[in-house]
């Protein structure tokens, strides 16, 4: 069976599954430090509440068996053990089979944490991870040579992220037809990096080469995926080039990452082996019956279930991030189909002042990625995800974002809640915690080079208005409900 298997492709599969491994590793991580404030028993959106109200077969979970705090901390840091395994590869050094149990666990675990992550888990890139974790049970380990058909099928996922993102910002925004985006994405985008502002000072006809190089790298480069080597690895290897572009210019998480690593598989397995000096890979002999049959079945299922994506992207309303069943399998990708042109950031400020005193003082609660204080330079994140700090991003676009967590979060500052307080830079009220809290809403911008010369501050701000005035623990919930920050009884 010549057909079935691409011997040429061991090398590339071999880094896909390793750097792979790696990203499972960060997820699990990012979910075992971040879950109690998040998602626990006493958390903003308590898992249990959730699996309450949301049936199995609409979220399938293993918390629908059971959940405490100490289930989800089993298993997500027993998902960082086993990607660590795979990571170093253990899921090599046993039989097919095994192997192959090893990334299907893999899988089900983040699946059983995503499927309850609620608001904190809706971003592509969970989605994308868990797609991609599901072909790369099917990939086999390295006592099968590499089938061609999940190879396909790994290239028409990387088409779908591309393709898809490209497809979105034509349909959206304006400024992607007008090849002005870039003049404020390095400012308004979610995370900021250490190297977003320099991107953003670059001069502008240069971010006009940025814009159309993207929509080539997203609507062109992608088709060339499915033609023969080497033009296939070229392609690969622009897409490549320009995800590291991403990754120096912000924090996405583990999307460019991901994208990166499903690049990888279109590019030919014997150039990675020259170019590594290993040579060519052994001869793995013919697969097991079994294995075939088992490939040839996935493949169908992903070919019937691509029908929903692929209707997405000729459809007048393209979705953006959608997932078309619970299982997470071929969905539909896409960022930014429009962009801001101003930034806004919400400031939470606390004192240990009695309410009515006339001039309060109030200290800043300073977050780890998202701004805050303007001398301090934006920091990198990525891979890792900071699930807070994103979702504060999309709470300055919108109160809305906010209503299921915000005035929990306020609540849980008040009472000085440690798990909370673990995912902040600080604390500024060490020894008791304050009275009152408000939050407010600034505009923020890059500075220009002589503001930085002259100041040291890499962003300017300037006050908007209340987000929320301030409130003590007796009128959190009231105060909130009247700004719109919290749900209506009805909906907890």
């Amino acid at each position: 069976m010549e057909w079935f298997t691409a011997d040429g492709y061991w090398w590339s599969r071999l880094v896909f599954q390793r750097a792979l491994a790696a990203l499972y590793l960060t997820a699990f991580l990012t979910a075992a430090l971040q879950f109690r404030a998040l998602l626990g028993t006493h958390g903003l959106t308590p898992v249990p509440q959730f699996v309450a109200r949301v049936p199995f077969r609409a979220a399938p979970s293993l918390f629908h068996l059971h959940y405490s705090d100490r289930a989800y901390a089993a298993l997500a840091w027993g998902g960082v053990a086993l990607a660590a395994l795979v990571l170093a590869g253990g899921a090599d050094a046993v039989p097919l089979a095994a192997g192959m149990a090893l990334w299907a666990a893999l899988w089900v675990l983040y699946l059983s944490i995503v499927n309850v992550g609620q608001t904190w888990y809706g971003f592509g890139w969970e989605s994308l991870l868990l797609e991609a974790g599901f072909l790369a049970v099917f990939l086999g380990n390295s006592r099968v040579a590499p089938p061609v058909l999940v190879l396909w099928l790994v290239r028409w996922l990387l088409f779908r992220v591309e393709f898809g993102a490209g497809l979105i910002k034509m349909r959206g925004d304006r400024c992607w037809r007008e090849l002005t985006c870039l003049d404020y994405h390095h400012e308004t985008q979610p995370m900021p990096g250490p190297l977003s502002w320099f991107f953003h000072r670059l001069p502008k006809p240069l971010h006009r080469v940025e814009t159309a190089a993207n929509h080539v790298a997203q609507l062109l480069v992608p088709l060339a995926l499915f033609t023969p080597q080497p033009v296939a690895s070229v392609a690969a290897l622009v897409i490549i080039g320009t995800q590291l572009w991403l990754v120096l210019s912000g924090n996405f998480a583990w999307l460019n990452w991901l994208t990166i690593a499903l690049a990888v598989t279109a590019v030919d397995g014997e150039l990675i082996g020259d170019l590594s000096g290993t040579g060519a890979p052994p001869d793995r002999g013919t697969p097991p019956v079994w294995f075939t049959v088992l490939v040839l079945a996935v493949t169908a299922l992903v070919v019937v279930l691509s029908y929903w994506p692929v209707r997405n992207l000729f459809a007048r309303h393209q979705r953006m991030n959608a997932s078309f069943n619970p299982l997470h399998i071929a969905g539909a990708y896409g960022a930014f189909g429009s962009v801001s042109r101003h930034r806004h950031e919400v400031v939470i400020e606390g004192t240990d002042a009695p309410p009515g005193t006339v001039e309060p003082q109030w200290r800043a609660y300073e977050f780890k990625g998202k701004p805050g204080d303007p001398r301090r330079l934006p920091r990198a994140c990525a891979p890792y995800h900071r699930r807070l700090d994103w979702m504060m991003w999309f709470a300055a676009l919108s109160p809305s974002f906010a209503r299921p967590w915000f005035a929990p979060l306020l609540g849980k500052l008040l009472a000085g809640d440690r798990a909370t307080l673990r995912l902040l830079r600080g604390n500024p009220f060490p020894d008791t915690p304050p009275t009152q809290v408000r939050a407010s809403l600034y505009a923020y911008r890059f500075t220009t080079w002589h503001e930085l010369r002259a100041t040291g501050a890499w962003w300017h701000r300037t006050p908007v208005g209340a987000f929320l005035p301030p409130v003590t623990a007796q009128t959190l919930e009231a105060t909130a409900r009247r700004a719109g920050l919290a749900p209506p009884h009805h909906e907890r």
